[in-house]
């Protein structure tokens, strides 16, 4: 294989996965295929959670004003990149999962939270067992492109192996190759996501956890195996 691998994630999180691609001798093309946009949304009463929840940098990012009056609250973020944005946001005591949202939930519940304001993605989900009563608020959207980026295409052609970061990015890449999976090769960064990008593609690996640097690795792994 070319050693090349598209990265498909928003920005700015798409630039961070190519430094860390060209860390490893990897040959990024970034294409995203998702562009993020902030909803107006209204905080709630502060007082009705006792935690906050984030399980994307994007809900910190772009949750604006709103956030200001619950960030003294304690935050769940899942993984260091939303711990990061988090506390660049202004929020007072971040404390950082595994990049996983059911093993977050069930470090909340070992902490004694009962009630979280989860603020997220307008297509978002949750583990659907927990004693945690979640109330989620979108303040984000990640619009999908309707077809491939004429860069994304290139690197397909040049045999890039795509990096699927969630299950929603593994479902709209395979729609968009279409019938032409046969020839191509995916990381995916968890069993969820390989199996939303569906079956025939020519190699898939799943990263070891669920981490970007994990994801690229599973990447490099491919990249040898093509040698």
């Amino acid at each position: 294989m070319s050693g090349k691998v598209l990265v498909l994630r928003p920005q700015p999180g798409g630039d961070r996965t190519a430094e860390r691609a060209t860390a490893l001798g990897l040959r990024p093309v970034v294409a995203p295929l998702f562009r993020i946009r902030a909803l107006p949304w209204q905080a709630p009463d502060r007082n009705a959670h006792d935690a906050l929840l984030l399980t994307s940098a994007n809900a910190a990012r772009h949750a604006g004003g709103g956030l200001a009056s619950l960030l003294d609250l304690p935050c769940y973020a899942v993984g260091e990149a939303t711990a990061a944005a988090a506390i660049e946001a202004g929020a007072q005591d971040v404390r950082i999962g595994p990049a996983d949202g059911e093993a977050l939930l069930r470090l909340m519940e070992a902490d004694g939270v009962r009630s979280a304001l989860h603020l997220c993605g307008r297509e978002h989900r949750l583990p659907s067992r927990s004693s945690i009563a979640i109330a989620s608020v979108p303040v984000y959207a990640a619009e999908a492109a309707d077809r491939l980026p004429a860069e994304a295409e290139a690197a397909i052609e040049a045999g890039a192996i795509a990096l699927l970061h969630s299950p929603r990015a593994a479902a709209l890449y395979a729609s968009l190759v279409g019938a032409g999976r046969g020839r191509l090769s995916i990381a995916a960064i968890s069993e969820a996501a390989a199996a939303s990008a569906g079956p025939g593609w020519a190699a898939v690996e799943v990263a070891a956890e669920p981490r970007d640097h994990a994801l690229l690795e599973a990447a490099a792994k491919l990249c040898q195996r093509g040698n």
